[in-house]
């Protein structure tokens, strides 16, 4: 399998694999959950982590795939304020765990542009 069609499948899996990390393990998502949002942070968290499951099964399924795409690529923008409260909330702690969440801002526009990618390569297939 060329590696363009195994793309699709990869950012599958990602999703998937974190959304059943939101439900396995919620607590480390709650603290993530920036502070002004109304509601409870496993609402939040829950609530993410169906949206990663959905997106996950509409990027696994050809037909669903550019629409399903896209719609990662603004999750994966409208995530970032998590991750930025993460850093902001870890600055503090021991330099490992620092360094992990200084990390994850950076990592967010890889994963904005690879459902991009797919998104626009699943175009035009059934």
């Amino acid at each position: 399998m060329p590696r363009s069609e195994r793309s699709p499948l990869l950012l599958a899996g990602l999703l998937a694999a974190a959304g059943v990390a939101h439900f396995a393990s919620p607590r480390q998502f709650d603290a993530t959950i920036p502070r002004r949002l109304p509601g409870s942070p496993r609402a939040w968290t829950y609530g993410s982590g169906a949206v990663e499951l959905a997106l996950a099964a509409g990027i696994a399924a050809p037909r669903t795939r550019p629409l399903a795409a896209k719609a990662a690529a603004a999750f994966f923008v409208g995530v970032f304020p998590a991750n930025v409260q993460m850093a902001v909330d870890w600055r503090d702690r021991p330099a490992p765990l620092k360094a992990a969440a200084l990390a994850r801002l950076p990592l967010q526009l890889p994963l904005v542009l690879w459902a991009r990618g797919v998104a626009r390569n699943g175009e035009g297939r059934s």
